[in-house]
């Protein structure tokens, strides 16, 4: 059986929730974020850098979530989580799929540590307002994506679990969304797929 290492509120979400969406059967081993046990040589060997999500099948091992998402609906049949090549929404699905890690989760990372991870003494205010601005502006491009569109690439596909996860800790940290209307009903739209509020909930 397929197996899951997660923690909630973090990256894990989007494997659970491709699995959810899959209907695919899965063991969870869940964590807590910042749990020793998450840097024990055990899970080192795991992940060498203790961190989730971590899907294991078999002998198969992978780390990234992009990458379980694309093994999932390449190993276990979820083409419809995918357009075919020649589709002209494969272009979409492609820089969707890569959007949420190369421009958007990295301001989200800055603010995270700035406010959360640092210790006070070491945070930077100015960091951390730098890092939420420069998010703010990254969606402005998930906006106009969603013009006329219900989904980023034409139906609901692992990109919108991708870019959609990503806007959602986006609103987490309190990024303003009142000038982004297709966004916030993008959000709304993702958070009441039953397999999300399965995930979600884990």
């Amino acid at each position: 059986m397929l197996k899951l290492h997660f923690a909630p509120k973090s990256r894990a979400i989007r494997a659970a929730w491709m699995l959810e969406e899959m209907g695919l059967a899965y063991e969870l081993v869940s964590y807590a974020l910042g749990d020793p046990q998450m840097r024990s040589p055990a899970f080192r060997a795991i992940h060498p850098m203790g961190r989730v999500p971590v899907l294991e099948d078999g002998d198969v091992r992978i780390m990234e979530s992009g990458a379980i998402l694309e093994y999932l609906i390449s190993r276990y049949g979820g083409s419809a989580f995918r357009p075919d090549v020649d589709s002209p929404d494969f272009p979409a699905y492609l820089q969707w799929m890569h959007y949420a890690e190369g421009m958007l989760m990295p301001p989200v990372n800055s603010y995270m540590v700035e406010t959360f991870f640092l210790p006070p003494e070491r945070q930077s205010e100015v960091h951390a307002k730098r890092a939420k601005k420069l998010l703010g502006h990254m969606l402005v491009a998930v906006e106009a994506g969603l013009e006329d569109r219900a989904y980023l690439a034409g139906e609901f596909t692992a990109a919108d679990i991708m870019t959609g996860s990503a806007v959602m800790s986006a609103r987490t940290i309190g990024v303003e969304m009142s000038e982004l209307p297709q966004l916030t009903a993008y959000i709304d739209r993702l958070s009441q797929r039953p397999a999300y509020i399965k995930a979600a909930a884990l």
